[in-house]
């Protein structure tokens, strides 16, 4: 049903507004998707591309011709066939030079055409010169012989052709990238000779799988020498739908102690992966890594150096890190989305682009046969008159002399046609030289072989195929070379934990009684020794490194982790760990632990109940703690003790009525949190009532003393000495003796 179109007074078409939008959005859509972002599958060009290559063949800039200014290419291409900006332009001709933006350049430049660290830093075009690479015969030796259609310029007054003869799938080979209204394409570059094979392949094959395909195509290859470290299994199904994501990173090595890289992913900019590594250094989110340096030049297009701090220092690790947070590993979107055979846009999966490209290719070169065999012809029918002409050459001379419209009598004569007495006519004395019969004989017999070679050709699709494979292995070994991207397979990159960009430092943390806390650098501090706020004094410190956190415990059984490189400097007289966490109302901090989080720990309250358990499972990143340790009604949390050896560890309890238990520490259960089992018997009634509970508890091995001290006095105990205390889990103990049964704290000597 078509739109009624109305007049108005004065006889003007009135259409509505949304109408016209529409219509002239979606024409403009249209010329966009087909005259300007989206490649043609048969020469893998776009129309920019399309007409500087034809422009620059038409002013004779072949690979053997002298360089000519770009300017002058330029102003042809927007003067004849392209008229839009000239920067623009240009710089479409700019990216067909690049080496290192195209896989197989067709321009070749001479002057500044841009480096790999900033490919837009190019010289204007009336400063350089270009011409054609010799790989642009591929989509311009065949222009010439009726191969593809021609259309009208935008003025109607030249003829430019529609697409090029490719005689290679170029639209894989350089690939591309475009944004259309609605739709883009990102179609990775390829390797020649692959390609190549796969169409071998695939004509032999028709209904050849992309898996196939797959095993002869690897994957993109791109001009730089960075290695793909997509897994074959995303790259099958990338080729088979189309669409995906293909990941590049750097290459590096170990020289001297350093590491040098040597090649970075495609598109990416050796200045400013630099800029990204320097502004980590700055920010020391990599201590271990003390210089940088740019020793990049023409022997060595990319190098650059990274010096570690030290030959301790994991390299396989910084760079781990460096692919993750910098350009060293880049990923590219990828979208076979192109301007098909029939002229509309479509993502295609890798057969059924290889399988049009070759209906494309097919098409051609028929054309081509059908154009020299018409040219043959044509040339049969002339040398046939000239034959006749010189078996009866006095004959003809006497026509052409006494005749005054020699032609039609020549024709009536001898019985040819119209372009044949022509050619008679115009033949020049010279030729009539006896010579001139041989020639004509011996080019019959070659033309009429060849006649005979292209009909039989042209007859049957076998020969037609074979001919076609036959090209596209001279063009593999004319113009393919090796790859340059391997794949590879690689673990994936993880960047740097805050704890693992941190100095492995020794420290020493302090807690006071007050519940200040701070950092001391270093193990042989003495804790008692700093200075403290007025009433305070020490009451834990527990020695650890830099990068490992600090967990407190306090008397509800809760524990809280703070990281010990965020604790104040011990200069000062620290801070109070409550503004770093959230404890219960009333709640006081009895346990200070740092070290391996695989470390073991026996906590126990003393209500004479306990458990093993690992440093990680204190950890927590809530403000206000985890529940570790269940303490039971009216009891409290003992000081945590350090395990390191579980079997050949003994555990040494006290109670405030001076009975000491000792066992087998791998009596007790190893828990992530609870109550945990009975260790030292004390009736639940007295520890509820504060009449009886563990004074002490602590963790010793053979060859270690345990030091008790009661009020001034003291006493040290050998494992022999310990023996009169050992008992079963659970029991009640023997008795201290006189003097030492009210104990104030115990040590471990070795």
């Amino acid at each position: 049903m078509t739109d009624m179109i109305t007049l108005n007074e004065e006889g003007m078409e009135q259409v509505a507004l949304r109408d016209f939008v529409e219509q002239s959005y979606l024409n403009y859509s249209m010329y966009v998707i087909n005259d300007r972002a989206l490649p043609h599958i048969g020469d893998g060009l776009k129309p920019v591309q399309r007409r500087i290559v034809y422009a620059m063949s038409e002013l004779g800039l072949k690979a053997s011709a002298k360089f000519k200014k770009s300017a002058r290419t330029i102003g042809d291409v927007i003067g004849k066939f392209h008229p839009h900006g000239d920067s623009a332009c240009y710089e479409a001709m700019v990216l067909m030079a690049q080496p290192f933006a195209y896989r197989y350049p067709i321009v070749d430049g001479q002057g500044n055409w841009g480096s790999a660290d900033d490919p837009k830093s190019f010289a204007a075009m009336r400063y350089t010169e270009s011409r054609l690479q010799q790989y642009a015969d591929v989509l311009l030796a065949e222009l010439a012989q009726d191969t593809v259609d021609w259309k009208l310029n935008f003025d109607g007054e030249l003829e430019e052709p529609v697409i090029l003869p490719a005689r290679l799938p170029n639209v894989l080979l350089n690939g591309g990238s475009g944004i259309a209204v609605g739709m883009a394409t990102d179609i990775p570059p390829h390797n020649l000779k692959e390609v190549a094979e796969a169409c071998i392949y695939m004509l032999d094959n028709p209904k050849a799988t992309t898996a196939e395909l797959c095993e002869i195509i690897q994957g993109p290859d791109f001009p730089t020498n960075a290695e793909i470290i997509t897994p074959k299994v995303d790259i099958q199904e990338l080729y088979e739908t189309g669409k995906g994501m293909i990941k590049c990173r750097a290459l590096y090595q170990k020289e001297n102690g350093d590491i040098v890289i040597t090649a970075i992913p495609y598109q990416v900019s050796g200045s400013k992966v630099l800029e990204q590594i320097a502004a980590q250094m700055q920010k020391k989110k990599l201590p271990m890594i003390v210089d940088l340096r740019d020793e990049s030049d023409h022997e060595n297009p990319t190098r650059i150096v990274i010096e570690p701090r030290s030959n301790r220092v994991d390299v396989d690790s910084v760079m781990a890190h460096l692919f993750s947070t910098t350009d060293l590993e880049k990923s590219y979107r990828v979208n076979f989305n192109m301007i098909g055979i029939d002229g509309r846009p479509q993502v295609k999966a890798l057969n059924k682009l290889l399988k049009e490209w070759l209906t494309f290719r097919i098409t051609t070169v028929t054309r081509r046969l059908r154009y020299r065999l018409e040219k043959i012809k044509a040339r049969m029918h002339i040398l046939d008159a000239l034959l006749i002409a010189f078996l009866n050459i006095d004959e003809v001379i006497e026509i052409i002399r006494t005749e005054d419209k020699p032609k039609p009598v020549l024709m009536k004569r001898f019985k040819i046609s119209d372009i044949q007495a022509e050619a008679i006519l115009e033949l020049k004395l010279r030729n009539l030289a006896k010579l001139e019969e041989m020639k004509i004989k011996t080019e019959q017999s070659e033309l009429a072989e060849e006649r005979e070679g292209l009909e039989l050709t042209l007859d049957s699709k076998t020969r037609l195929k074979t001919l076609v494979k036959n090209e596209i292995k001279e063009d593999a070994e004319t113009y393919g070379d090796e790859r340059r991207s391997e794949l590879v397979i690689r673990e994936e990159a993880q960047a740097f934990s805050e704890t693992e960009l941190i100095g492995t430092d020794p420290v020493t943390i302090v807690l006071s009684e007050a519940g200040w806390v701070r950092s001391a650098k270093g193990h042989d501090v003495d804790p008692e020794s700093l200075a403290y706020r007025s009433g305070d004094k020490l009451k834990l410190a527990a020695k650890g490194k830099s990068n490992q956190s600090a967990v407190f415990l306090d008397s509800t059984g809760r524990a809280y982790t703070v990281p010990a490189h965020t604790l104040p400097s011990a200069r000062g007289q620290g801070e109070p760990l409550t503004g770093r966490v959230n404890p219960p109302s009333g709640a006081s901090f009895e346990g200070l632990m740092i070290g391996d989080i695989s470390g073991y720990y026996l906590v126990a309250s003393d209500a004479g109940y306990g458990f093993i358990t690992k440093l990680e499972n204190f950890l927590s990143k809530n403000r206000a703690g985890k529940a570790v340790l269940k303490v039971p009604k009216g009891g409290k949390v003992l000081t945590p003790s350090p395990i390191q050896n579980i079997a050949e560890s003994e555990v040494v309890s006290i109670s405030n009525e001076g009975r000491m238990l000792m066992f087998k520490l791998k009596d007790l259960p190893e828990l992530p949190k609870g109550k945990g089992n009975k260790i030292i018997n004390i009736p639940s009634a007295r520890v509820a009532e504060r009449l009886e509970f563990v004074v002490a508890i602590a963790v010793i091995v053979q060859d270690q003393r345990l030091v008790i001290y009661s009020g001034k006095r003291h006493i040290s105990l050998g494992m022999n000495d310990l023996e009169h205390y050992r008992g079963e889990r659970g029991r009640r103990g023997n008795k201290l003796p006189r003097g030492f049964q009210k104990v104030d704290k115990v040590e471990i000597q070795d």
